[in-house]
């Protein structure tokens, strides 16, 4: 209930209410935005990014209960904003070596493979342990939506994982 009081001080322009609500939810911030850039660096500067658009408009969120979503709604696009000019700005081309030696199976390595909107349903289910119907006022779409794109996801990801295995 308290952190109830202090989203609603916070959309009325409490700076103080801001900053402690920003502390709290901080661990899982850093998480999403390093899952997204793989660097240590870029996820402190997204969510530096994400402060600074929640202080500019934290007055516009009508519900006090989707505040955490609306920030990681801004947190996303803002990861997904900084990879692609990252990719715009990356000159070299990656060239795959196959080898016969087996390598370990890296998750993050198959769930990158995936389509960004798919990668986003892996993060936000399984790393932010978000709920289907969080994750579908995230994504603006019903939550049947939501768990349709995650079976298919995770049909997906686990053929991938067995191809992989295979090899």
């Amino acid at each position: 209930m308290e952190e109830h009081r202090l989203i609603k001080r916070a959309i009325k322009g409490d700076e103080q209410a801001i900053v402690m609500l920003l502390e709290r939810y901080e661990q899982g911030f850093y998480k999403i935005a390093f899952a997204y850039l793989k660097n240590e660096h870029d996820a402190v500067d997204a969510i530096q990014e994400m402060t600074y658009h929640c202080l500019k408009k934290i007055h516009t969120v009508n519900s006090p209960e989707y505040l955490q979503t609306w920030l990681v709604r801004i947190l996303i696009n803002i990861c997904l904003d900084m990879k692609n000019k990252q990719a715009r700005f990356d000159l070299q081309e990656q060239v795959e070596v196959e080898s016969e030696e087996t390598h370990p199976l890296e998750l993050a390595d198959v769930i990158e493979q995936l389509p960004i909107e798919q990668q986003e349903l892996i993060y936000l289910r399984f790393f932010e342990d978000l709920k289907m119907k969080d994750i579908a006022h995230i994504q603006q779409v019903s939550e049947g939506t939501i768990k349709s794109r995650l079976h298919y996801t995770l049909r997906k990801l686990r053929g991938m994982l067995i191809e992989r295995g295979e090899r």
